[in-house]
């Protein structure tokens, strides 16, 4: 497949993420999230209490990135897909 259609495949969550009060954290949960099947990337803000993740809809689901993030101790909730 082609970068192009491999690109408008991938979604992109921003998750809204609890319990993160150092800067360690941030990294704990990106890579809780990068474990994911399916993750291209992921971003996490200290300062915004905020992840972004790119990944593939045909192999993982917001649902499962936020069950990832709580099994790590930092429970999320989905605040958008695009």
């Amino acid at each position: 497949t082609s970068a192009a259609a491999m690109a408008a495949s991938m979604q992109t969550a921003t998750l809204d993420v609890t319990n993160m009060d150092c800067a360690v954290c941030p990294i704990t949960v990106r890579k809780a999230l990068e474990k994911v099947p399916g993750v291209e990337s992921a971003k996490v803000d200290f300062k915004t209490k905020r992840a972004v993740v790119a990944f593939d809809p045909s192999k993982t689901s917001s649902d499962a990135l936020t069950k990832a993030t709580a099994d790590a101790g930092f429970p999320s909730s989905v605040k958008q897909v695009q």
